[in-house]
């Protein structure tokens, strides 16, 4: 299993990881370091314990936040997908009506067709 040395708050932490992830875990630290950093900037130094609890708390706030957005998104989509079944359900109905007038149409112009090829009788 390979590992990685990560950065937060200026000091080095060893982490395993699955074989290829190196890159993405690292990129996460990065992420969270950078988190850390904004609360330092804020608040100062308030110890490494809470600065932890605090970026963890607005990483996990953010989470909440996507989240929340993408269920939003899931019940927009599950409603389009129902009005687009509808509107083929429509569709397929007027078609049915269409072909169906179409046919009728082509009837009556056979129909024509025929009492006018017919011999007239004198």
């Amino acid at each position: 299993m390979p590992q990685v040395a990560v950065v937060i708050n200026g000091k080095t932490y060893r982490m395993a990881c699955s074989e290829g992830e190196e890159a993405h875990l690292l990129d996460l630290a990065k992420r969270f370091d950078g988190y850390v950093g904004h609360l330092k900037e804020q608040f100062g130094e308030i110890g490494d314990q809470r600065l932890g609890v605090m970026a963890g708390i607005m990483v996990t706030d953010e989470l909440h936040e996507l989240q929340r957005k993408a269920r939003g998104l899931e019940a927009e989509v599950a409603e389009l997908r129902d009005e687009r079944d509808k509107a083929l359900e429509k569709l397929s109905m007027q078609e049915t009506r269409l072909t169906s007038a179409l046919n009728k149409t082509a009837e009556r112009v056979e129909g024509l067709a025929t009492r006018l090829t017919e011999p007239v009788a004198g």
